[in-house]
């Protein structure tokens, strides 16, 4: 029966169509960024309340100011209500500071956790997520979507609430004034909540496509620059700056219908606010002219009412934001609830030190549930035995190399170390026992110093100089000019392409592991870089139990076995010398390679550096 890690999972735009037919955003999910920074928010929430509250005040002092000092001419009770303003004015510039304030570094710790949980998530999901997913797009999710998210959690909620405050103050004040004026505004509210409404959807809609296109623009920079090498020695410059222009211009064209969009809600929004405010004036004016409503009223009543107006503008515009910004939110969640495939079982229990014996047992495997890439395969490797994969290209020797650490998971079977199930361990302590170096090693920007102690964080400076000279990398380190503290640029970009093998191998020297795994680590090296490189891997297999994958047979001269794969099949397993007599794959793969060849024996196995020979043909398990 399959195994549940084996079927192919939704890719991120898979989920995020599901997601984006969701007319709310998680309310409460997406306030648990804000929970742990309740004081500094609060903080905010004060500088906002003392801003919006007194804000309140300012229509009742130019009430009073109209009505009693200047009617009156009252000129120090004009300097005592001046005085009030300033001191106002004060408090609220007070209120503004703490708002803008704490928000900013509230926002910037949201910012941070929420990127730090996608980057948690993004490591730790397995390799099959990525067969579907483009780096550019997870980057731009963990950039502008984030930045958008978060813009949304501050600025948005708290104009919100600004608005709410003021909205509701004016309400009351109103109607302490006048309860049959402040009818007359709820009257004229419906129109403006209903536009609001009714453009919701569509800036949601047309916003998510502006951030999907903006994530194809990412992912077009990302790969071309990734791939710089390739472009330059292909003349592509001029091609990559096309394709990113096509990019970017369907992004201007979906950021130019959004912006058609706002324009649109802008002047809908504007037109039926003011419309609202010129029957006001309307209305109270002829109140004024018949006498029935003094000047003061109507002043305080227009400031007022146009507070109204412009705080239901606030809240349906908010509205506007809070709908673009919810397809940023849903991409965020829709990563952050990606599970991974490779999972520990409940029961799971550390691998404890191995021996290193490893049994496949008629393991199967298929990236597609319809199209096998191994077929069956029973292999069983001895503790510190050496064995060599090879065949044709797809044959699957990769792939069942990646089956051991669970970089994937078996479709049917088994494999077992020293007898235990990988499927029911602690996968971190499966891996922990495994060193791979493959064909293309993948060195950070660091130093070197910081990219040999990846193989282990806690290893010192004399393990790591140790590990560089067992993998012959330390005296080429030596003779550059910051030696160990050298920077090595983009993946490695300053060294050359057996410096970086031998940097890979010093790494996995340091790890120290029982398994090795080599995935055809001097393939794509020149004859005096696979000299040093294989010497360096000589000297790493040593007590170790070996899978060599290789294509180029005269790699493979230190194993103790040859399993030859074919169409995902094992089809012979022997020492060279019996596949050789055996006439088989295996015989005709060594004439395609070797019939030209100077020396005679360079096909057959040379003896390792301290290693056990005494895994021969009599000793190993057919």
């Amino acid at each position: 029966m399959a195994h549940e890690s084996a079927r192919v999972p939704p890719g991120p735009g898979d989920v995020v169509r599901e997601v984006r037919g969701l007319t709310g955003v998680p309310w409460r999910r997406l306030l648990g960024y804000v929970r742990p920074h309740l004081r500094l928010f609060g903080l905010a929430l004060v500088g906002l309340i003392l801003s919006a509250g007194l804000g309140l005040v300012f229509p009742l002092l130019i009430a009073r100011i109209t009505t009693v000092v200047v009617a009156g001419g009252d000129m120090g009770g004009l300097d005592r209500l001046v005085l009030l303003l300033i001191v106002l004015f004060s408090v609220q510039a007070v209120g503004s500071f703490l708002q803008t304030y704490f928000l900013g570094v509230v926002g910037e710790r949201i910012v941070a956790r929420m990127r730090s949980d996608l980057f948690a998530r993004l490591v730790t999901l397995s390799l099959d997520f990525y067969v579907h997913a483009r780096v550019g797009e997870l980057i731009s999710r963990l950039s502008s979507d984030v930045t958008q998210v978060r813009m949304m959690l501050t600025q948005t909620i708290t104009n919100l609430l600004a608005a709410s405050v003021g909205l509701l103050g004016s309400i009351v004040i109103l109607f302490v004034l006048s309860p049959t004026l402040l009818l007359v505004v709820l009257v004229l509210a419906p129109a403006l909540i209903g536009v609001a409404f009714a453009f919701g959807r569509p800036l949601q809609r047309v916003s998510t496509q502006v951030q999907d296109e903006l994530a194809k623009a990412t992912t077009t920079a990302e790969e071309a620059l990734s791939g710089i090498r390739i472009v330059k020695s292909f003349v592509r410059e001029d091609w990559e700056i096309h394709r990113y222009g096509v990019d970017l211009g369907r992004v201007v064209a979906r950021a130019t219908r959004l912006a058609l969009w706002r324009g649109l809600f802008g002047a809908v929004m504007t037109f039926v606010g003011f419309g609202a405010i010129a029957i006001l004036l309307w209305y109270t004016g002829r109140q004024v002219i018949e006498g029935t409503l003094a000047i003061g009223t109507l002043t305080s009543f227009l400031l007022y009412g146009v507070s109204i107006a412009a705080n239901l503008a606030s809240i349906a515009g908010q509205y506007g934001q809070v709908r673009e910004g919810s397809g940023a939110v849903q991409r965020v969640f829709e990563l952050l609830d990606t599970e991974a495939t490779i999972l520990d079982p409940a029961t799971a229990q550390p691998l404890p030190p191995v021996t290193g014996r490893i049994t496949l047992d008629k393991v199967s495997f298929g990236y597609l549930p319809d199209r096998p890439v191994l077929r069956g395969i029973d292999l069983d490797i001895a503790p510190g035995e050496i064995v060599a994969l090879v065949g044709p290209s797809g044959a699957g020797k990769t792939t069942l190399c990646n089956l051991i650490p669970r970089l994937w998971d078996v479709t049917d079977g088994a494999i077992r170390i020293d007898g235990i199930d990988i499927r029911q361990v602690d996968v971190r302590s499966l891996r922990d026992q495994i060193g791979l170096v493959p064909q293309e090693a993948t060195l950070f920007g660091g130093t070197i110093r910081e990219n040999i102690r990846y193989g282990r964080l806690d290893a010192s400076e004399a393990e790591i100089v140790e590990a560089a000279r067992a993998a012959f990398a330390d005296d080429f380190i030596a003779e550059l000019p910051e030696g160990y503290e050298t920077p090595l640029g983009d993946r490695g970009a300053r060294l050359s392409g057996g410096q970086r093998q031998r940097i890979a191998i010093a790494r996995a020297i340091l790890k120290d592991p029982r398994i090795l795994l080599l995935d055809e680590a001097t393939s794509s090296l020149d004859n005096e870089s696979e000299r040093a490189v294989q010497a360096a891997l000589n000297r790493l297999m040593v007590g170790r139990t070996t899978l060599i994958v290789a294509h180029r047979l005269s790699t493979i001269r230190a194993a103790h076995r040859i399993a030859v794969l074919d169409d995902g099949w094992l089809v012979e397993l022997g020492t060279q010398d019996e596949l050789l007599a055996r006439g088989g794959l295996y015989a005709r793969l060594h004439r395609l390679q070797f019939t030209d060849a100077p020396d005679a024996d360079a096909g057959r196995p040379v003896p390792l550096e301290g290693s056990i020979r005494t895994l021969d043909s009599r000793t190993s398990p057919a």
